[in-house]
This record gives structure tokens, C-alpha cells and sequence, in this order.
């Protein structure tokens, strides 16, 4: 008996002590399908290329490389390419120590700089502090502070190959004005007009499964739909919501024809079917990202990649992985 009060101690012990980490996502949420414009800023400066000054990369031979974020001039923080080039043009030499981070280690290099005929002086580095396109909002969590999910996979910067690491974001008005159609070995995209100064939300952070932020419109006149875990889904047909043309969210036919519960963000696998989306758009296109995917009036999805070989067919990432992801910020 004492024994078993002794293993009942130790059992109640590690079960007060060891943190177990569950997600009671919302079954219901807000379906997006809407476009939106996004653009999101770099933590610090991002170093994409390397151009020549006297025939010499300057800035490579001091041991710059591609995807190293400036943080600091001068041990002096800066917050984007403005901040960036006033701190170098008020250096009263020109040598300069840049506060870098690779690979998640923060480091320095220092390295003089070149004064052109211009009277600037020039690093021999190209460098961006944000990556503006278009997308497509998968939902909103009205009971989880009114997060919102969008894209289903992350924001990479083309130049790097890498992940865009940010400090922060919009999402603004979008219309749809046209459509480049996806052929097979070439995805299309929608081309969009941007009303930047209607801002619909903030963006916090950009995650393998997607970006997320806080969306601050009105929500009053939205309805919710119920969330549908992996084991409701079945292969069959479903339909997607999404926009190409104008602001006008419709339901287009698909026919989910493989499902994979292994994969951290490739799960559904799905052609569509729905002829007149074919005729407009020749398949999957860039700007779709986020669609939200439906079937048996719940939502279980949204479309994240498409098969650039055969256009009609893509993938979706689980609604309830986003959910998982949304729960955390």
C-alpha cells in the first residue's frame, strides 16, 4: 500500500510539473477568400546581391553573403534602408563595422568603403527591407483576438531562396484586374490594384504554414463556418473560395483526389474541376494561396501550392495546422 501512495506521489509529481501542450482551436471561424495586398518589413536590412566598385566586389571580399541581415552600423541599431544610409553617410571614416546575423548568430564585419564620383559612398552590397505582392486571406479567428491566417506556406524572398524574416506587416485592399492564365510548366498569377491607404489588418508573423496577424476591419456582418479536422476529410468533391475578378469571393468546384497526413503543409491533394475557373485562370495560380478549401459546408483547408507540371492540380495545407499555428501568436 505504501508503495502504491509512494507511485501515486511521483505520478501526480511529474504530472504537476511536465507542461503538455494542447491546442483547443475554434470550431468555428470566419472563411476568408478574399485578395489582399500584403506587404511585410525585414527585422533589420536583407542583403540579396553584391554589385562591383572598381572592378571589385568589395563587400563579398570583406565576407558578406546572400541572406545576411544587417542589424547594426557602427554598433548603432537601424531599422530599415533609411535608417541604414543615414548612419553610413555620417561616418567620419570610411570604414565601417556592420552588425550582421547569419544563420541565427549575430557577427561583425568591417570593411572601408568606396567614395564614388558622386561624393556617396558606396558598400557594393543590393539590400531590401521588404517584399510587397498579393494573396489570399484562408480565415479569421474571431475568438482567438481576431487572428487571421493567410497564404498557407511562408514569404521567401526570390533573390535568397530563404525565408523573409520580419518585424512586421500589413494587409491592405486589393481588386482583381486581370489574369495571367497558368499553363502547364508555367503558373500564372493575378494581377491586382492596391489601395494601400485601406489597411485591413497587421502582420506579426511569417510561418512555414503561413502568414499571421491581428485583422482590425469590421467582422459584424461576417458568418462563421465550422472547422473540419483531418478525419472528416474524404476524397471526393469540396470547392474552393477565392477571387478573380474584381473583390467578388466565389465557390469554385474541386475533387480532392489524394490526402496525406505526414506532411507538415502538402496534405490535400486536389484537381479542379470546375470548367469556367479552368477557362479564366488555366488552373492554380499565384495569388491563390490562401483560398479556403471546402467540403461538407465546413472549412478544411487552404490551397497552398500549385503542381506547375499539370496546372489544374495543387495542394492545401490542413485548416486545423493553421489553426495550431494562429493558437501560438
Amino acid at each position: 500500500m505504501k508503495c502504491k501512495n509512494k507511485l501515486l506521489k511521483i505520478f501526480i509529481f511529474f504530472l504537476l510539473i511536465i507542461p503538455i501542450n494542447t491546442f483547443a482551436y475554434s470550431k468555428y471561424i470566419i472563411p476568408g477568400g478574399e485578395t489582399v495586398g500584403i506587404e511585410v518589413h525585414s527585422k533589420g536590412v536583407l542583403v540579396v546581391g553584391f554589385y562591383k566598385i572598381d572592378n571589385n566586389y568589395i563587400a563579398k571580399e570583406a565576407g558578406f553573403e546572400l541572406g545576411d541581415i544587417i542589424l547594426k552600423i557602427n554598433d548603432e541599431e537601424i531599422q530599415n534602408i533609411d535608417s541604414m544610409v543615414e548612419k553610413i553617410e555620417n561616418v567620419n571614416d570610411h570604414t565601417v563595422k556592420f552588425g550582421i546575423l547569419r544563420n541565427g548568430k549575430e557577427e561583425n564585419i568591417s570593411f572601408k568603403l568606396k567614395l564614388g564620383d558622386d561624393n556617396v559612398l558606396k558598400t557594393g552590397l543590393y539590400v531590401k527591407d521588404k517584399i510587397n505582392g498579393v494573396g489570399t486571406i484562408s480565415y479569421i479567428d474571431t475568438l482567438n483576438n481576431n487572428i487571421f491566417a493567410a497564404l498557407g506556406h511562408e514569404i521567401i524572398d526570390s533573390t535568397t531562396a530563404s525565408k523573409f524574416e520580419i518585424k512586421n506587416g500589413e494587409i491592405y485592399d486589393a481588386s482583381v484586374t486581370g489574369i495571367v492564365k497558368s499553363r502547364d510548366g508555367s503558373a500564372g498569377e493575378k494581377n491586382a490594384a492596391y489601395n494601400r491607404e485601406k489597411v485591413y489588418g497587421t502582420i506579426s508573423n511569417n510561418e512555414i504554414t503561413g502568414i499571421y496577424g491581428t485583422y482590425t476591419e469590421d467582422l459584424s456582418n461576417r458568418e462563421k463556418m465550422e472547422v473540419g479536422d483531418s478525419s472528416t476529410i474524404t476524397t471526393g468533391k469540396a470547392s474552393i473560395r477565392t477571387v478573380i475578378s474584381d473583390n467578388k469571393i466565389e465557390e469554385f468546384s474541386i475533387n480532392i483526389i489524394g490526402l496525406d497526413n505526414n506532411s507538415k503543409t502538402k496534405n490535400i491533394l486536389f484537381e479542379i474541376t470546375d470548367s469556367r475557373l479552368l477557362k479564366e485562370t488555366g488552373g492554380v495560380i499565384q495569388g491563390m494561396s490562401g483560398s479556403p478549401i471546402i467540403q461538407n459546408n465546413k472549412i478544411i483547408g487552404a490551397v497552398n501550392y500549385v503542381i506547375v507540371n499539370d496546372t489544374s492540380k495543387g495542394y492545401g495545407i490542413f485548416i486545423t495546422t493553421m489553426l495550431e499555428e494562429g493558437e501560438k501568436k
